[in-house]
């Protein structure tokens, strides 16, 4: 496994210091000074509560390292947890729970891109997700990839090999009409052409 570089940052310096000094301590674990101007590839943030300072230093870490996050808290509710999300935080971990062991479980789930989130919280974000889907973007035709169900067609369409004029016949809309549906997706995604499109919608799971 590739060496994980990892900042701390805790308002209390024995916090701070017990779990730089554990995760210092592992092979593949690298904590990095707050001076250093290196590679960070998880930020691990103690904070007794989501409170306004605590998100805007998530905010700031997301803004100038792009680092996820694993949050340690003392207390977070389904408000905090959405904020959170926000701001790059991909592990929250109960401040009562988070044993040297869960952390560093946590950072190396940061690093390899995944999460980590105790079940209720897990559900909380899932109903959300729902309601998102629900209330906001499907009374505008769209998905929470961005696209549209008509833009989801002719993507998947492209990705199967077929070209304007197949796509065209394939659902009923005139060679202009696709063309029009691919120029939408690309110019309001910023996707570059349409194999760059196609790869989006396969990354979002819609295709």
């Amino acid at each position: 496994m590739n060496l994980v570089r990892v900042l701390v940052q805790a308002g209390d310096p024995l916090t701070r210091s017990a779990i730089s000094g554990h995760l210092d301590s592992r092979p593949n674990i690298e904590v990095v000074a707050t001076d250093r101007h290196t590679q960070v590839d998880v930020v691990v943030v103690v904070a007794d509560r989501m409170t306004v300072k605590v998100a805007s230093s998530l905010r700031k870490v997301k803004a100038s390292l792009g680092a996820p996050v694993a949050l340690i808290a003392g207390e977070i509710t389904r408000a905090d947890l959405f904020t959170a999300v926000e701001c790059n935080v991909v592990a929250v971990l109960p401040r009562g729970s988070a044993t040297k062991e869960r952390i560093e479980e946590a950072v190396l789930t940061a690093a390899a891109g995944g999460g980590v989130l105790p079940a209720n919280m897990l559900g909380e974000l899932l109903k959300q997700v729902e309601r998102i889907q629900r209330e906001v973007l499907s009374p505008h035709g769209l998905h929470t990839s961005g696209l549209t169900p008509r833009e989801i067609d002719v993507l998947r369409l492209m990705s199967d090999g077929l070209d304007t004029a197949e796509i065209a016949v394939k659902l009923s809309f005139s060679e202009r009409a696709v063309k029009r549906v691919i120029f939408g997706v690309t110019s309001r995604l910023k996707l570059r052409n349409r194999p760059h499109a196609v790869a989006y919608a396969l990354r979002m799971g819609v295709i």
